[in-house]
């Protein structure tokens, strides 16, 4: 265990002596949390609206009012035509335009069908789908409003004349969501980040780490003192996994305090959990430094051949749903998946180990595996 120790002491001191590593450990991981919490907020508000009022009544201008008191929407702009639309949105200028066909007022009071058009800029076809989906609410509102008003006005002549009239029942809609009753999009996301920082850290450092060693020689100095091949794997790892430890609590830290997500589980369960997960990242490392000679290479191998891709097909950025089905079976051969599932659920949902143990059992089964081939490898290399 003595020898086992002086390895562990030993690559802290090397971390400690490149003093361009500390900042990259500590200071890069909340600086991207930082920076990926405040750019990616997928929440579509105060949309730039122009509007072609071909009406001009009292009608056409509540419909406007309740376009710009939503908060979804900002007018920009009016304009006379529809053909005068096309350069609002060229420029950008708008991203909506607004067109109350002429006669609305009228249409919408005498229970006929009013002509309503919510032109988008599809060219970015996530934010103009939310906000088509906020235009046609909004629209429905209104409508279903002035039919009711209308109701009310039949029951009121009906009973004027002595004829007993019921109004039609109505179907109430009450929405509810729960675990983000706001559908904040910075909760979705500000949790991903503490996985992509896990995956940075832990599986690049613990790559170059061992690469570094070749390029300065002094894995042959290693390799002659009396340690046995588990010692050095253990001791060069547990450094990276004692790093990923610490970036659980400064991200966690940085999106509770900072950016309000709430962490509705038990943060003890998601410590454990992630050295599960920590237990992948530090074996695909150990193996990416058993098929490369230089740090360069060890960088661009985890980064492009592994972390890339694992980023787009775990469920972190792009719903899974979405993707083929030959593409979601092989996700399931992805860690980054089933932690995921587990960062979101405790922190969320609230989830515990009842919930979670699917994903656990995954992450503890694929660890094991893949750390085992790296250490196996690792050990022909060694010989």
């Amino acid at each position: 265990m003595y020898a086992l120790w002086r390895i562990v002491v030993k690559e802290f001191l090397q971390l400690r002596q490149d003093h361009r590593m500390i900042p990259i450990i500590f200071v890069a991981p909340v600086l991207q949390l930082v920076l990926f919490g405040f750019a990616v907020n997928t929440d579509v508000t105060r949309v730039p609206t122009v509007l072609v009022d071909q009406d001009r009544t009292r009608g056409s201008r509540a419909l406007l009012d309740r376009f710009t008191r939503s908060g979804y929407f900002e007018l920009v702009g009016v304009e006379d035509s529809v053909s005068a639309i096309d350069s609002w949105l060229l420029s950008g200028d708008a991203q909506v335009a607004l067109v109350i066909g002429a006669g609305y007022g009228e249409d919408l009071a005498g229970g006929g069908t009013p002509r309503v058009q919510v032109i988008a800029d599809g060219s970015d076809s996530s934010p103009a789908t939310v906000a088509l989906g906020y235009g046609a609410g909004i629209v429905a509102a209104a409508s279903g409003e002035a039919m009711a008003e209308r109701l009310r006005g039949w029951v009121a002549e009906a009973a004027a004349e002595g004829r007993a009239v019921s109004p039609p029942g109505r179907v109430e809609l009450i929405p509810r969501v729960w675990y983000n009753p706001d559908l904040k999009s910075r909760w979705f996301y500000v949790p991903a980040v503490l996985a992509m920082i896990l995956m940075i850290m832990t599986l690049l450092l613990s790559a170059m780490g061992v690469v570094r060693e070749k390029e300065i020689g002094t894995m042959e100095q290693v390799m002659v003192t009396p340690i046995r091949s588990w010692q050095l794997i253990v001791g060069k790892l547990f450094p990276f996994a004692l790093i990923g430890l610490v970036q659980v609590f400064v991200v966690t830290g940085v999106a509770v305090l900072g950016f309000g997500v709430p962490i509705r589980g038990s943060f003890a369960l998601l410590v454990a959990l992630t050295q599960l997960f920590v237990l992948n990242t530090l074996g695909l490392g150990l193996l990416v430094s058993t098929l490369v000679r230089t740090q360069q290479q060890a960088m661009m191998t985890a980064a492009f051949t592994l972390m890339l891709p694992m980023v787009y097909l775990s469920g972190l950025i792009f719903p899974i749903e979405n993707m083929p089905p030959a593409v979601q079976y092989l996700t399931y051969a992805i860690p980054v998946r089933y932690y995921a599932t587990i960062i979101r659920g405790i922190f969320l949902r609230g989830s515990g180990l009842d919930v979670l143990w699917p994903q656990a059992l995954a992450l503890a089964v694929m660890g094991t595996a893949i750390l085992g081939a790296a250490a196996l490898r690792f050990r022909k290399r060694l010989d």
